[in-house]
């Protein structure tokens, strides 16, 4: 079997799917990374085989235009509207963008490499199209909580148009079958029936930290990669550790290297880890603060981590909002996360017993699903139905 992954050009969305793209390799099947120029240097370090398909966007900036508003950083405290036009929310025109720079070279792509199955992104949809037009089955691979599905409505209007380039008038871009990471009891609601997957986290290369034992609680912050590229002023990490340093407990900084002057001065003490996989760093901490991204909140779930969170972007703040339903987590709007408040909410949350079991719970759900490896037999029934 051919298999050929793909996801627009943002890291974590590829990072997401790379357990299940070497499980595949693995099991001896032919595997092709499919994504845009820039995000080469990252799929190449995946130790996958890939190509460059399409050009690049600007979607740094495209992600600016999106971002929630605050008083913070001196942003309108009443958003311009979530709407393009009154229509596609802007976080939807973002991934219409990168599809339309993909899709032409992705159909072809799928067509002369003889794919037999197309596994992507949810939000990559250039796959969707090129996997109908060489008359294969498209696989969508979730990367935490299925926010597409909620605004499915906008699809067919923003598809159309590529579509139809390609001779599609009977396009759907949910496909064949979606592969779902995320626990049932942080995910929204669905009409269709998931294929579960044990969320095996991958980071990127690193080494490991060694941290060792703690002899007072350990608090991990990271702010992921995105918000350090959107805007420096809305990387947190730096003011979220000074606030939390202290005699009670122990701080560790998971940040990558291009991240590190970001930090500031930072207290006596404190611990700074550069470009370890954050999988490596949270087993031996016992509270995550973070920004909500879902690769970060899934990795903090893995490890059983109850997670203090401070969204910025709306699918932050929608992943953010899931876990705080599910009982494992708080969320603090960045206006209210000043160093009082930060230190406080994470003390309470370090001693809260319910927030602890709710996250223990959430890891249970994660480690009893289907292995990577144990999903291949399903692609493999999928690709010859």
């Amino acid at each position: 079997m051919r298999v050929l992954f793909t996801a627009w050009a943002w890291p974590s969305h590829l990072y997401a799917m790379v357990p299940l793209a070497w499980a595949a390799r693995a099991a001896g099947h032919d595997v092709l990374v499919a994504c845009q120029p820039s995000l080469t240097a990252v799929a190449r370090r995946t130790g996958l085989p890939c190509a460059v398909v399409g050009s690049d966007v600007d979607s740094v900036d495209l992600v600016r235009g999106y971002a929630l508003p605050t008083r913070r950083f001196g942003t309108p405290t009443v958003p311009p509207g979530p709407l393009v036009n009154g229509r596609a929310p802007r976080a939807l025109r973002m991934f219409q963008a990168n599809a339309e720079a993909m899709v032409d070279d992705l159909v072809r792509l799928t067509r002369e490499w003889r794919a037999g199955l197309v596994v992507h992104d949810p939000t990559a949809w250039a796959a969707p199209i090129a996997a109908a037009a060489a008359g294969v089955p498209a696989v969508r691979h979730l990367y935490g909580a299925d926010l597409v599905h909620r605004a499915r409505r906008f699809l067919p209007e923003l598809l159309a148009p590529m579509a139809e380039r390609h001779g599609l008038d009977d396009l759907d871009p949910l496909g064949a079958a979606t592969i779902d990471p995320f626990p049932a009891g942080v995910q929204v609601e669905v009409d269709y029936r998931p294929m579960p997957i044990r969320y095996v986290p991958y980071n990127g290369p690193g080494a490991d930290p060694r941290l060792g034992h703690a002899d007072r609680p350990r608090i991990c912050v990271t702010w992921g990669t995105t918000m350090a590229r959107v805007d420096a002023r809305r990387f947190l990490a730096g003011d979220a550790v000074r606030a939390l340093a202290g005699p009670e407990t122990e701080v560790v900084a998971a940040v990558t290297a291009a991240q590190r002057p970001l930090l500031g001065a930072l207290p006596e003490g404190v611990r700074v880890v550069e470009d370890a996989p954050l999988h490596a760093v949270l087993p031996s901490c016992d509270l995550l603060v973070a920004h909500g991204g879902a690769g970060t909140s899934l990795t903090g779930l893995a490890a059983g981590l109850p997670q203090l969170l401070v969204p910025q972007l709306p699918d932050h703040e929608a992943h953010s909002t899931r876990l705080v339903r599910a009982g494992a987590a708080e969320l603090l709007p960045p206006d209210d996360a000043g160093p009082a408040e930060l230190r406080e909410r994470a003390l309470r949350l370090l001693h809260d017993e319910r927030a602890k079991e709710a996250a223990a719970r959430l890891r249970e759900e994660i480690a009893g699903r289907p292995a990577p490896a144990a999903v291949v037999p399903r692609l493999e029934r999928i690709a010859t139905a």
